[in-house]
């Protein structure tokens, strides 16, 4: 018979993976060596297989200690675990009786030699292993991923507390704790003391979630030790008593309790601020920080590509960290162009301004970003135009984690918009957002983000000076409730007076660190050099008004 589907998990010894399916519905784990008649049946805990014991499983052997588990003749008649002797007097079968309500309904058996398994009877309508002793209502009762951990934990503990244990080993803990999930919710409390191994702490958690809140504590064992027969049998019986009172509340992940988080709150790395080029916005932002996504937008032409690239010059500069820069619109030598054009206070991106310069100078402006002290410092992304979302993706995660860039600056938001071909732009943007986000919280690197802002209805737009608000960022929310920051540019480049007309006013719309927004400095753009230079507030009215964000 050939078998259809392989790696399916074990209802009998509790494999995640040992068996496969035969096209009859039979099938056979190559682990305990089961072979079940019907493997879906047996899914449900009926379990009828080839290796069924004779009636000994259900009524026969004998209560004597379990020698090779170290547990006593007492604790095993107290669980009705009996024992098959050889006739030289050496332990082979291991009986663990199952019962619905109190009637025994199913026996799984314990080959001691091989360590496997079969089961003789039906798990259906059966409670756990040991459930039957106990009353419901006690103050704390012992969950167990084996037979043998729920006899050890109750000897351990004193022979005082419940202790029961799972039938279907770690893949059917969910399915044997729901099957009794009354019993179990009746105590105080459930300390699930499961294998301490990968499997075990996975089904664990999985296990605790179905509890009331406070109602489940997960056990942690002491390193070296596998489960809580492995402590009996080298008699650490104080040590699982101190770990089995220090069983810590489950919390799902990402709810923590403040009250254990004492320490983590005060020891933790301080967040280091890069100030900006300009005083204003320092004042109200206290710098740049790692660990913070950026968002600068304004409408077209107003100066965003001159305030990033100050930005990043400032930040090779005024750091010793590593700089990712990844721009869109430009050929990467433009990039660089803008940077060096920075550093020389004269705009090297135009050719008739270069050629006032020797190779020499120029080679010194760059050896002074790119080489020296600055060699292997700055990445860029050397490619016009979009690629695909994921690559670019990929190439932001590749510039923090392989070329550690604590900073990346992403010029800008729509072009990578423009990447996806399909789906409404609002919800690409959300898309993009989270995965910005996300790369930002997982990696802690600090990312600048430039996006653009929608055509606003009224007789003046963006390029005529009008304010920037939150709701004028073009696509979608997630741009603003997503950034730790949001600075808006202002400036009316239609202006008759040539003054006004290159200065950009700076506006805070969100800062989640200070809390601050509002008017928050002036830049005025200089021809001759390129370069943004702030005003003193004496040099313009001061309109401003200081806002806080509630």
């Amino acid at each position: 018979m050939t078998f259809i589907k392989h790696h399916l998990a074990c209802p009998q010894c509790g494999g995640s993976d040992p068996v496969s399916l035969n096209e009859d519905g039979s099938a056979k784990c190559f682990s305990c060596e089961t072979y079940f008649l019907n493997y879906n049946k047996a899914l449900e805990g009926e379990i009828v297989t080839e290796k069924e014991t004779d009636t000994t499983a259900l009524h026969g052997g004998d209560y004597v200690a379990l020698t090779d588990r170290r547990i006593s003749e007492a604790t095993a008649k107290k669980y009705g675990v009996k024992s098959v002797l050889s006739s030289n007097g050496e332990i082979v079968q291991h009986h663990y009786p199952f019962y619905n309500k109190h009637e025994l309904s199913a026996t799984k058996t314990r080959y001691v030699r091989d360590k496997n398994f079969s089961v003789s009877g039906s798990f259906t309508g059966t409670g756990l292993f040991g459930e039957q002793l106990f009353q419901s209502g006690g103050k704390a009762i012992t969950l167990t991923e084996g037979e043998c951990d729920a006899m050890a934990s109750y000897e351990l503990m004193g022979s005082k507390w419940a202790s029961v244990s799972i039938k279907r080993g770690s893949s059917g803990a969910v399915k044997d704790v729901k099957e009794s999930l009354e019993f179990l919710e009746s105590f105080e409390s459930v300390v699930i003391c499961f294998d301490n191994d990968k499997q075990g702490i996975k089904a664990a958690k999985k296990v605790a979630m179905l509890f009331q809140p406070s109602k489940a504590k997960i056990m942690s064992l002491p390193n070296g030790y596998k489960d809580a027969n492995d402590m009996l049998r080298q008699n650490k019986h104080k040590e699982f008593i101190e770990a089995w009172w220090s069983a810590k509340v489950y919390t799902p992940s990402g709810v923590i309790n403040v009250s254990e988080a004492k320490a983590d709150f005060f020891d933790r790395e301080k967040k280091e601020s890069v100030l900006y080029p300009w005083k204003e916005l320092n004042d109200k932002l206290y710098g740049l920080r790692q660990g913070e996504l950026v968002t600068l937008t304004g409408g077209t032409g107003l100066g965003k590509s001159s305030v990033t690239r100050e930005l990043e010059h400032w930040l090779i500069k005024e750091t010793t960290d590593n700089v990712g820069i990844i721009s869109l619109e430009e050929d990467w030598r433009r990039t660089v162009d803008g940077i060096l054009s920075i550093e020389a206070n004269a705009r090297l991106y135009i050719d008739q301004v270069r050629e006032q310069f020797t190779p020499e100078e120029i080679d010194n402006f760059f050896n002074i970003l790119y080489d020296g002290e600055n060699e292997n410092r700055v990445w860029i992304h050397a490619h016009f135009g979009t690629n695909s979302i994921d690559e670019i993706f990929n190439k932001i995660r590749f510039m923090i984690i392989a070329c550690d860039c604590k900073w990346v600056v992403v010029d800008h938001l729509h072009m990578l918009v423009s990447a996806i071909a399909e789906g409404d732009e609002r919800r690409t943007i959300d898309n993009i957002m989270t995965r910005l986000r996300s790369i930002v919280e997982e990696t802690g690197a600090g990312l600048i983000l430039v996006s653009h802002l929608r055509r606003v209805d009224g007789n003046k737009g963006h390029e005529n000076g009008i304010e920037v608000s939150l709701s004028h960022l073009r696509g979608s929310q997630s741009i603003a409730q997503l950034s730790d920051c949001v600075i808006g540019l202002e400036r009316n480049q239609q202006a008759e007076d040539i003054d006004e007309a290159n200065t950009t006013r700076l506006r805070i719309l969100k800062s989640r660190y200070t809390g601050e927004v509002g008017l928050a400095g002036r830049l005025f753009y200089e021809r001759e050099t390129g370069r943004l230079r702030e005003l003193a507030k004496e040099d313009y009215e001061d309109d401003s008004t200081d806002e806080l964000e509630l």
